[in-house]
C-alpha cells in the first residue's frame, strides 16, 4: 500500500502543479508580451522608390533590420537599438563607408557619460564594433557587429544598430557604398 501511495503521489502532485503552472503562465504572458520582438517580413515598396544599391530598413520598435538586395532578395536580422529615444535617430541616410576590422573611438558625449572608457580600441575581440562596420552619412552612426551577443534584441546601444558578427559579415558582403538606409 505504501508503494502504491508513492506511485500515485507524483501524478497527484503533477495535477496540482499543472493548475498553478497554467495560472502562472497566464500571468507571465500578459507581462512579458510587450517585450516580445515583432519579427515579420515587410514589403520594401512602401519605404523605398527603388532597390538601386539595395535597401536597409531598421525598425527600432521591433529591433529588426530588414535588407533587400537590388534583385529583391530579402533578409531579416535581429538587432540591438539605442538605449533611449534621446540617442535614437530616425530618417533616411546611406552607407558611405564599409570597414572590416573597424577601430572604435567613443564620441565626446559617450566619454562624458562614461569617463572611464578608453579613448581608442583597435580591431579585435574587445572592440564594441565587432568584426565589420557600415558607416552611415550621419556622423557617429553605424550598423556594426558586436562581440557581446547579449545586446542583440535589446535597447542597449549608444545610438548605433548592432548585429551578431555573423549577420554583419553577411550584410557587409551584400551592401555597397550608396546602399540606402531608413531608420523608423
Amino acid at each position: 500500500m505504501g508503494a502504491a501511495a508513492c506511485v500515485g503521489a507524483p501524478a497527484m502532485a503533477q495535477d496540482l502543479n499543472s493548475a498553478s503552472t497554467i495560472e502562472m503562465e497566464q500571468d507571465i504572458s500578459s507581462k512579458v508580451r510587450r517585450n516580445v520582438s515583432a519579427f515579420r517580413s515587410l514589403d520594401w515598396q512602401p519605404y523605398f522608390s527603388n532597390l538601386n544599391n539595395g535597401a536597409v530598413l531598421v525598425d527600432i520598435d521591433s529591433r529588426a533590420l530588414h535588407f533587400w538586395t537590388e534583385s529583391g532578395e530579402y533578409f531579416l536580422f535581429p538587432s540591438s537599438v539605442p538605449m533611449s529615444e534621446e540617442l535614437t535617430r530616425r530618417g533616411r541616410t546611406s552607407v558611405v563607408r564599409k570597414v572590416e576590422g573597424p577601430e572604435w573611438r567613443p564620441t565626446p558625449s559617450m566619454l562624458e557619460r562614461n569617463p572611464d572608457w578608453p579613448s581608442y580600441v583597435g580591431p579585435g575581440p574587445d572592440n564594441p564594433l565587432g568584426t565589420h562596420a557600415l558607416y552611415l552619412s550621419w556622423t557617429y552612426y553605424r550598423i556594426h557587429g558586436t562581440h557581446d551577443t547579449r545586446k542583440i534584441g535589446r535597447r542597449s546601444s549608444n545610438g548605433c544598430i548592432g548585429l551578431y558578427n555573423q549577420h554583419i559579415a553577411q550584410l557587409y558582403g551584400m551592401t555597397k557604398v550608396g546602399t540606402q538606409v531608413l531608420l523608423i
